[in-house]
């Protein structure tokens, strides 16, 4: 059996606040769970200590167990210091989409050809 430390929902409509929860990974994101080891509260401010919650010392107990986080409970353990998290880097997210890239080769191609026949002396 895979165990996951995850989030589950809770909270109203548009007013969400998470149980984080050690589940088994087959079970459903809101369905039953084992054990439940902290909150988290993303309405709050992200400066403010009450956003998450967590007992470290059953979390510890559970990676320990084998539980393995998922991406955004490894954010809330590292920052607790349980955990180490590479930070990840997708430097090709950054570049403007292949339509935009056409459209300033486009630009500098025109502004280049008016360039051009700007610097030509007229007769």
């Amino acid at each position: 059996m895979a165990v996951k430390i995850r989030l589950a929902r809770a909270g109203a409509k548009k007013r969400p606040y998470y149980h984080i929860v050690v589940a088994n990974s087959a079970s459903p994101r809101d369905g039953k769970f084992i054990e439940i080891i902290g909150a988290f509260n993303p309405m709050l401010a992200k400066t403010d200590e009450k956003r998450v919650k967590l007992d470290t010392e059953k979390a510890q107990g559970w990676l320990k167990k084998g539980a393995q986080p998922t991406d955004r409970v490894l954010r809330f353990l590292d920052k607790a210091g349980l955990m180490k998290r590479e930070p990840r880097n997708n430097p090709s997210k950054a570049l403007p989409g292949k339509k935009r890239q056409e459209r300033e080769k486009a630009q500098a191609d025109a502004a280049a050809k008016a360039e051009a026949a700007a610097a030509t002396p007229q007769s």
